[in-house]
């Protein structure tokens, strides 16, 4: 007889399979302490935790705020020589290109889409370039100095930029984190506090780059 396999199908709800027929999926939810488990039909499916609208706007605008981080990383082969700069922006880039990829299927899995949906109403004429930013993202004028800028300039303004950029990030977590009953899917807890910690600890990084060009 083949060893018996184990799988998660909803939180707290066990699949036992096994290579006897008549039981070839039995799905064993645990009871409570000192309560007994409980055998539920086998067509059993997992679903989806209920999410917030505030939810979809943080992944939706940090989708947003991402790819301004990529396209920065993206001048520094151009703009600069030094080499911890480079190290510094090829971890930024592939680690929030991987991200961008993971909060666009968070997205879709739960039929939402990958971009914000503004609403121009009443804004007719006005130049909305600025109103449109995330928290801590850089302005047209900003990214227009760092395109202008080479070698000690830009590393300066880049540093500068990034971590204006990366406390804009953590400050979209705690508006998250503050909004009634919003960041309490799992996966958008464990990616809200990944953002949060890595972001600080390259800001940690970045100020003491910059401090050694001043």
């Amino acid at each position: 007889m083949k060893p018996l396999q184990f799988r998660w199908v909803l939180p707290g709800v066990l699949t036992l399979l096994c290579a006897i027929p008549a039981l070839s999926q039995v799905v064993v939810q645990p009871g409570a302490p000192g309560q007994p488990t409980k055998t539920l039909p086998s067509t059993t499916k997992a679903k989806l935790p209920p999410i917030s609208s505030k939810d979809i706007e943080f992944m939706q605008g940090m989708i947003m705020h991402h790819g301004q981080a990529v396209e920065m990383t993206a001048l520094i082969a151009s703009h600069s020589t030094n080499k911890d700069l480079r190290l510094l922006g090829d971890r930024i880039s592939h680690s929030q290109a991987d991200e961008m990829r993971f909060m666009k299927r968070w997205l879709i899995t739960r039929g939402a889409p990958t971009e914000m949906q503004m609403d121009m109403g009443g804004m007719e004429g006005m130049d909305m370039s600025d109103h449109m930013l995330m928290p801590g993202m850089l302005t047209p004028k900003q990214m227009e100095a760092l395109r202008k800028s080479n070698g000690r300039e830009f590393d300066r303004l880049f540093l500068e930029g990034m971590i204006q950029h990366h406390g804009g990030a953590l400050t979209m977590v705690k508006d998250l984190y503050n909004s009634g009953g919003a960041g309490q899917d799992a996966e958008l807890f464990t990616f809200a506090t990944d953002v949060d910690s890595g972001q600080r600890a390259e800001i940690r990084i970045m100020q003491s780059m910059l401090d050694k060009l001043k």
